[in-house]
């Protein structure tokens, strides 16, 4: 299994022959920009977390050139099929699970807000469970720490989380670690940090936080890749 983050909160799972791209904010990522365009992404499904646009960023290019599966809310679903014209997509809602040859994903809260970039109400925010490969990645979106994280954990062995820092719009460094130990994962993923003043990190500050609470952590650069 390997993970690669293209920076903000774009990142691609890659198993065997499956490959599962998240938020694809790539054109228009500043952190993204001599990593990756979007031109070179082919993913066989893009999950959506919500409609903002540094999360919706290149999904209707991207899925039209590779014909990947849409997952996301059902609004952003019924958005892409409606504006868009896109077809292969799966609307879910928060606490539902789908299976797929290669394993199952299950929808969970965020709290954020959503709307497309013209205005459009993008439904409610999620996060994914993504069982893949013999491994649970926990993809938490756009959040708070929220109190039934530590259910995830009784009903998950979270083996990567990737786990928004930046504050501000999400958590920020010090409540994500109230977010770490409610879900303990393997791994904590840094995601949604750096990309804007707004939302700068002293990384070494927050790993520094994190090796203290007893959790493990990964940074990873743009273009970076782990395997597990």
């Amino acid at each position: 299994m390997t993970l690669t983050f293209f920076g903000h909160s774009a990142f691609m799972l890659n198993h065997s022959d499956v490959s599962v791209l998240v938020d694809p904010f790539i054109s228009d990522n500043p952190l993204a920009q001599g990593v990756v365009t979007e031109g070179e992404l082919n993913p066989d499904f893009i999950l959506l977390t919500h409609a903002h646009g540094d999360h919706w960023g290149d999904t209707v290019s991207i899925a039209a050139r590779s014909g990947a599966q849409v997952v996301s809310n059902f609004e952003i679903a019924t958005y892409l099929t409606e504006k868009h014209g896109y077809e292969n997509v799966l609307g879910m809602n928060t606490g539902g699970s789908a299976s797929f040859e290669w394993g199952r994903i299950t929808v969970t809260d965020a709290r954020h807000s959503s709307s497309f970039p013209d205005g459009t109400y993008g439904g409610n925010p999620v996060g994914f469970i993504i069982e893949i490969g013999g491994k649970t990645v926990y993809a938490m979106g756009d959040t708070c720490p929220f109190p039934e994280m530590a259910w995830y954990a009784e009903d998950f062995d979270i083996d990567v989380a990737l786990m928004p820092i930046g504050d501000c719009f999400t958590m920020g460094p010090e409540s994500s670690i109230r977010a770490a130990n409610m879900t303990k994962a393997g791994i904590f993923i840094p995601i949604h940090h750096s990309t804007f003043p707004p939302i700068q990190v002293d990384m070494p500050a927050w790993e520094k936080l994190m090796m203290r609470a007893g959790h493990a952590t990964s940074v990873l650069a743009p273009g970076g890749s782990i395997e597990f």
